[in-house]
């Protein structure tokens, strides 16, 4: 049976980033995507001058009545960027739109470098902890996490110690969730990600060549290959491996094009084919 899997998150109508990203790839790796959008974009707010921004939080609770009508149901829901009164609806009607079998993949999109998103402030920080709490999976970047903790947040490279710590913490804290913290700028010059089980305490790490440049929507890549090579049942490590490979080489393909603007994200296309026979 295809599984069917929720997205919540923005939609930014220029650039590959959080919707345009997470859609059309889970589409295409044979899923049956469902979107609650929370915001309605012209960009992402990632560079590119005054973007408009259309919360649609008074529509989300009337879009998931009309669905207790209908057929539906998700196997995974995955949650990204939100907004201040998106996350209260989250909340509030969360028990309305998973069973107690999805498969709730978090990634508490809020902040990076050290600081906070534009437009979020500390008590929205203090409203992610609480969705956090029903992550079956949790994948923060180093920002992100040290806010969930309440830690002072550091800019530049981590040591390994560094990064096992804050997982380590982190399952101290989500003790129901598996733990992935992503994009880790290490000082050894790589770039690495750092999980661990829900029902394990061993903590892992996977590594790879930092490449040069910045590119907008790699996370977002990251956490819809990673979702998608989960629900086909694979483990966390392998499908952080299968997801850390694949926007390894989309980056690797990006350096080649010359007139690509990384504001608007990277061209996934190429790789797809390979994702596609690595899952089947």
């Amino acid at each position: 049976m295809t599984a069917s899997i929720l997205i919540s998150q923005d939609l930014s109508c220029a650039g590959q980033v959080s919707m345009t990203v997470a859609l059309p790839l889970l589409g295409a790796l044979g899923f049956r995507p469902t979107i609650l959008p929370t915001a309605l974009l012209s960009t992402h707010t990632g560079g590119l001058g005054a973007n408009t921004y259309l919360d649609l939080s008074s529509e989300m609770t009337k879009i998931i009545t009309h669905w207790e009508t209908l057929p539906l149901s998700f196997s995974a829901i995955y949650l990204g960027y939100l907004g201040n009164k998106a996350v209260d609806v989250l909340l509030k009607e969360r028990l309305r739109i998973g069973t107690a079998k999805s498969l709730w993949l978090i990634d508490p999109v809020m902040g990076d470098h050290g600081r906070l998103y534009r437009g979020f402030t500390a008590a929205y920080v203090t409203k992610m902890r609480k969705l956090a709490a029903h992550a079956s999976l949790l994948t923060p970047n180093v920002t992100e996490a040290q806010l969930l903790l309440g830690q002072t947040c550091t800019s530049g490279t981590i040591s390994n110690a560094q990064a096992h710590s804050i997982v380590g913490a982190l399952k101290q804290k989500f003790t129901a969730s598996a733990i992935l913290l992503t994009g880790v700028q290490l000082n050894n010059g790589q770039i690495g990600v750092f999980g661990s089980d829900a029902i394990s305490r061993e903590i892992w790490e996977l590594q790879r060549k930092k490449l040069p440049g910045s590119y907008f929507g790699t996370g977002d890549l990251f956490a819809s290959i990673l979702l998608a090579t989960l629900l086909k049942k694979k483990k966390l490590k392998t499908a952080a491996t299968s997801a850390m490979d694949f926007v390894s080489a989309c980056i690797e393909n990006a350096q080649t094009e010359k007139n690509r603007d990384p504001r608007f994200g990277l061209d996934y296309s190429q790789q797809l084919s390979v994702l596609l026979k690595q899952l089947t």
